[in-house]
């Protein structure tokens, strides 16, 4: 996908959030929208939704729904923050969690794995790419 009609998606998503927590609530449905928008096209142009950036755009839908049920609004408030790191920081969370299942770990499950994944520095591009690197050196 484009950089600039991803970017575009995730900031239209923190500004939708950020009126949802501050001045209107029915700004959540608008963020759902867009982001079940975002799942599909992102799924049709990666051909399929084993890619891990669908799995985070359908995590991420997930989350927003799950932030609805009664008393667990604050996921609402740790999606606003994640994405803000995402947009000023280019760290993302949620897909370094998500490298970290089965499908998607380019080795075994150890404490090494989880320090490279959790505290790479924030950088352009996937990170998964960068772990591949990182374990093609070692």
């Amino acid at each position: 996908m484009h950089t600039i009609t991803k970017r575009l998606y995730w900031q239209l998503t923190a500004l939708l959030l950020a009126t949802h927590v501050l001045l209107a609530p029915s700004a959540l449905a608008l963020a759902i929208a867009l982001n079940a928008i975002q799942v599909v096209h992102v799924a049709l142009r990666r051909r399929g939704v084993r890619a891990l950036d669908v799995q985070v755009r359908v995590a991420f839908l997930g989350l927003l729904l799950i932030g609805t049920l009664p008393g667990l609004w604050p996921i609402h408030v740790v999606q606003f923050v994640g994405v803000n790191a995402l947009l000023v920081a280019d760290y993302c969370l949620l897909a370094r969690l998500l490298t970290l299942l089965p499908w998607n770990r380019p080795r075994p499950l150890s404490v090494a794995l989880v320090r490279d994944v959790l505290l790479a520095p924030p950088a352009p591009g996937p990170i998964a790419a960068r772990l591949a690197t990182v374990e093609a050196r070692r």
